[in-house]
């Protein structure tokens, strides 16, 4: 199968069921920055690998990319398209709900917001939240225009949280010091 396909060399591409949209499209907008999210959810995964302490958290994210890639066919779906993905486990969030009370439970208590950095490892897990805020509000949007399963939207609202809880724990697994914002 050749990876071009000639298709969208004038604006438009093809969504799951063929339906036919503009790469402007808000479903294409947000299963496009879902992907973004992936690749670097990979990224912060494979930074993560070199250190035991954080082996756990490397075989979370390796699971939470693959999830994400459903999350993008889920986004991707258009007309004829329905019952084409499988849906995202409804206790995909309650996953990650469990990973970040683990983690929260060896974590010192903050009353004010942390600053991304102090580690290369810690502010990837920001830009990971970020992009996923993104994300959320693709989804958002597309789902103000057409049906997007419910379990995405929570699911990408819950990931980011992940991610935040993520940056504070590989703080301490990489005995950095947090940054707290004090205004």
């Amino acid at each position: 199968m050749k990876v071009y396909t000639k298709g969208g060399d004038k604006g438009s591409t093809s969504l799951i069921g063929g339906e036919r949209v503009s790469k402007c499209d808000v479903r294409v907008e947000a299963y496009g920055t879902v992907d973004e999210l992936t690749a670097f959810t990979a990224l912060l995964a494979d930074k993560l690998a070199g250190c035991d302490a954080l082996a756990g958290s490397v075989a979370e994210l390796r699971r939470i990319e693959s999830q994400l890639m459903t999350v993008q066919a889920l986004l991707a779906v258009g007309d004829g398209g329905e019952g084409k993905v499988a849906p995202l486990p409804a206790e995909a969030a309650q996953y990650l709900e469990q990973a970040i009370d683990a983690m929260q439970e060896h974590l010192p208590a903050i009353t004010k917001f942390t600053i991304p950095g102090g580690d290369e490892r810690i502010s990837m897990c920001h830009v990971c939240r970020t992009v996923c805020r993104r994300a959320e509000r693709a989804a958002l949007r597309a789902a103000a225009q057409h049906k997007v399963d419910a379990d995405v939207l929570i699911y990408l609202n819950r990931l980011s949280d992940y991610f935040y809880v993520l940056g504070r724990a590989v703080t301490v697994a990489v005995g950095a010091e947090e940054i707290l914002w004090i205004p």
